[in-house]
């Protein structure tokens, strides 16, 4: 059975608090006092835990993470990253989920009260900023990870969203595709903006600018990206590739495609973006701009722990790049 700092009080006949004045070497314990209690640490074997150590100091060695939910395809390799980082330096994680909504940031509210960690790191939840930002501001260390609202007042890790799509398009046109049509995400977020810009920037460069009739906006669901490509096959306007903001569209576009007997990639080129588990598996395999998701959990990681021994938070985001997968859905 471990020893306990209650079972050192009572052999050495002091309080928990001399106990603990001792192992801090503490000036203000009696020199009598302060042997008897080492030499029942030293009969007993007893080694103080790692947080009571940090709580002593004013440090936790604990960082606290907070997420909308564990749901998104890219998350665990995220938490991965964040994981070996602080692993590998002797801290603990301690993750919170939005999945109840006010519950769950009131579960959150009393870890941030009770000084649980040390620093955040933060995948932005909804209805959360203007929280995070006061506790930012009262000198909570916070490193953002996928700044999809684009807040410079944050330490953040993000990817190369605009060029990443930008290699996207340039890849489509050097395989002789001319009619490119996007399904994008939701446009109120950050990654969204970017890799539409990083597109239609590109395409405009040459003589295949986006036609504005070849532009659907879904929902980063499998579902949304059938119904998106369902759309565009109503339209009445040509198109021999098709470029999704994540891969789950993407196979929704491939759904759709099949279903209305339209070869990939004979017919239409297909590239999604994040590079996650399924897309090396479906038919055809999924050609898709990587997300460097588990480096930029490790960035993160790094950045906040960096922080907590003295290195200032760097002002400008720090960009982990993308880069494009080939596979059969969109061959070179």
């Amino acid at each position: 059975m471990r020893v306990t700092i209650a079972e050192v009080a009572r052999r050495a006949r002091v309080s928990k608090t001399t106990v603990s004045r001792v192992l801090n070497n503490k000036g203000d314990v009696d020199a009598t006092t302060a042997i008897r209690v080492r030499e029942v640490i030293a009969a007993t074997g007893y080694t103080p835990s790692a947080g009571a150590v940090g709580l002593a100091r004013g440090r936790t060695q604990t960082v606290g993470m907070l997420v909308p939910g564990l749901t998104w395809p890219w998350m665990g390799d995220v938490l991965q990253g964040v994981a070996d980082v602080l692993e590998a330096r002797g801290y603990g994680l301690l993750l919170n989920t939005m999945n109840r909504g006010p519950d769950s940031l009131a579960q959150f509210a009393r870890h941030v009260s009770a000084n649980a960690f040390d620093g955040l790191l933060l995948v932005e939840p909804p209805d959360t900023l203007s929280y995070i930002t006061s506790l930012h501001e009262s000198g909570l260390p916070v490193v953002m990870i996928d700044d999809r609202g684009h807040h410079p007042g944050f330490p953040s890790v993000a990817t190369s969203n605009h060029d990443g799509a930008a290699e996207a398009a340039a890849h489509l046109l050097a395989t002789g595709r001319t009619s490119i049509a996007m399904v994008t995400g939701p446009t109120e977020f950050g990654c969204v903006r970017d890799r539409a810009a990083g597109l239609r920037t590109h395409l405009a460069s040459t003589d295949h600018p986006l036609d504005p009739g070849l532009l659907v906006e879904g929902d980063f669901t499998r579902g949304g990206g059938q119904a998106a490509v369902s759309d565009l096959l109503t339209r009445d306007i040509p198109f021999d590739a098709v470029f999704a903001h994540n891969d789950l569209m993407a196979v929704g576009v491939l759904d759709g495609l099949r279903a209305a007997g339209r070869a990939v990639p004979e017919d239409v080129a297909v590239i999604g973006f994040d590079d996650i588990s399924i897309a090396a598996h479906t038919q055809p395999a999924l050609t898709t701009v990587r997300q460097p998701s588990r480096e930029m959990g490790e960035a993160a990681a790094t950045m906040l722990l960096d922080n907590l021994t003295g290195t200032a938070l760097p002002d400008a985001p720090h960009v982990v790049p993308t880069s494009l997968v080939v596979r059969e859905s969109a061959p070179a």
